[in-house]
C-alpha cells in the first residue's frame, strides 16, 4: 500500500479529483459511504475519488451522488477531530481509539478463541479468523505502546513549542507500515467472515464475534485515517518548519 500526505485541494476542484482522505478529513460521516462501497479511506487515502472508484470497479457517479446527498441533507454533527491541533488530536486518539482497542481486543479475542474451538472443526475458516485476529491484536498492542512512548510524546512536545531533535520520519514510516499490516488483516477478516455475516444457524457468541469484528474494523479505519491523513502530515510539517 502507498502513503500520501493529505493536502487541501484548490477551491473548485471537482469531487472526483479530490482524495478520499481529504473528503473524510473534512466530513467524517462520509466515511460510511466509502465503507459501503469497500473504498479504503485510511491506508489508501491518497487516491483520488476517481482512482478509488476505478480500483473497486464501482460507479463514480453513484458514489458522488450519495456524497452530495449526505452533504446536502445531513449536517455534520459535533466536532470533527481532524480539525484538532496536533497535541489535542494525540489526546483524542489515545483516549478514544486506543482505549477502544484496549477494551475490545481482549473481549473479541475471548470470543474468537471460543468460536474457533467449538465450530472450527466443521468450519476451518473460523480457526483462520482466530489466528488472524490474534496476530493482529498482538501487533496493535505493540503499535500503541510505541506510539504512546515514543512518537506521540515527540509530537506533543513540538506542538507545545519545544524543539525535538529526534527525526520523526523513521518512527512515522514504521507506524505507516504497521497500519498497512492492520489494514491487510482487517481485509482478510472481512473475507473470511463473508463481510461479517454469520450463517443462519450461528450461536449468539458466533454472532457477537462477527459484530465485534465489524465494529473493530469501523473504528480502526477512522483511527488509521486520523493518523495517516491528519496527524502524521502535521507532525512532519512542524519538524520541517
Amino acid at each position: 500500500m502507498s502513503h500520501h500526505t493529505i493536502t487541501k485541494s484548490p477551491a473548485g476542484t471537482p469531487l472526483l479529483d479530490r482524495t478520499v482522505g481529504e473528503i473524510v478529513a473534512e466530513r467524517p460521516a462520509q466515511s460510511r459511504i466509502f465503507q459501503s462501497y469497500g473504498i479504503d479511506f485510511c491506508c489508501q487515502g491518497g487516491k483520488t475519488l476517481r482512482e478509488a472508484c476505478e480500483k473497486k470497479g464501482v460507479s463514480s457517479e453513484s458514489v458522488v451522488e450519495q456524497l452530495e446527498a449526505e452533504l446536502r441533507d445531513k449536517p455534520e454533527p459535533g466536532v470533527n477531530p481532524a480539525s484538532f491541533p496536533p497535541g489535542e488530536l494525540v489526546d483524542h486518539i489515545v483516549s478514544t481509539h486506543h482505549r477502544f482497542l484496549r477494551d475490545e481486543l481482549p473481549r473479541i479475542h475471548q470470543m474468537a478463541e471460543r468460536v474457533a474451538q467449538v465450530h472450527g472443526p466443521r468450519h476451518r475458516s473460523l480457526v483462520a479468523v482466530f489466528e488472524t485476529f490474534e496476530a493482529m491484536a498482538m501487533e496493535l498492542a505493540d503499535h500503541m505502546m510505541k506510539e504512546e512512548q515514543i512518537l506521540f510524546p515527540a509530537i506533543k512536545s513540538m506542538a507545545g513549542g519545544q524543539r525535538v531533535e529526534m527525526p520523526l520520519d523513521g518512527p512515522i514510516a514504521c507506524m505507516l507500515h504497521e497500519h498497512d499490516d492492520a489494514g491487510a488483516a482487517l481485509a482478510k477478516l472481512r473475507e473470511l467472515t463473508h463481510d461479517f455475516e454469520p450463517p443462519a444457524e450461528a450461536c449468539n457468541t458466533y454472532r457477537a464475534l462477527f459484530a465485534g469484528l465489524a465494529d473493530l474494523e469501523a473504528d480502526l479505519h477512522v483511527h488509521i485515517h486520523l493518523e495517516n491523513s491528519v496527524l502524521f502530515p502535521a507532525a512532519r510539517a512542524m519538524q520541517e518548519a
